[in-house]
């Protein structure tokens, strides 16, 4: 068994930008970014497979403003959350939503092409998890990523958010 080196991930830092053509094109939204990258030796170690880093953005959104439905209906959450996708242009390859009994949240999860996306609701803390992660295998999916991402937060309204993003290869 070998050790494995854990990094710090880093919050993202909503004034800058990883890539900075999507800074520029995003007009003053919300952006993800500030992603804590690998270090030198796994990026050698891994320079063969693929030369585009994929992107995880995890989020946590505190008191959402949304429609209190989108909290504890399943199948609204995941049509919703299927349209998102496709909106983002990522592809959906199945998907399971559930909605937990006695007014319980839902939780579920879209398997995408280039990897997937989940939400996790807490109607009664009005608060919801989400997880865009993407791989860059064929193409550079990062700005598809952060669109999905962007797309999640504008349909939740969060009042308070804390997001991470990290580049994996």
């Amino acid at each position: 068994m070998r050790n494995l080196k854990l990094k710090q991930v880093l919050p993202v830092d909503t004034e800058s930008e990883t890539l900075q053509e999507f800074s520029q094109a995003s007009n003053g939204q919300r952006s993800v970014s500030g992603s804590a990258g690998p270090d030198a030796s796994t990026t050698r170690a891994l320079h063969s497979v693929k030369d585009t880093p994929g992107l995880h953005v995890m989020g946590d959104l505190y008191d959402v403003q949304c429609d209190a439905d989108f909290l504890v209906n399943a199948a609204r959450l995941r049509a919703h959350c299927l349209k998102l996708v496709e909106d983002a242009g990522l592809t959906s390859v199945g998907d399971f939503f559930h909605q937990f009994d006695g007014g319980g949240g839902v939780t579920g999860m879209v398997v995408l092409a280039e990897s997937h996306m989940s939400v996790h609701t807490w109607p009664e803390k009005r608060y919801v998890t989400v997880d865009v992660y993407v791989c860059s295998y064929t193409q550079d999916n990062r700005p598809r990523a952060r669109e999905l991402y962007q797309a999640l937060l504008d349909s939740f309204q969060p009042s308070e958010e804390s997001s991470h993003a990290v580049e994996r290869i």
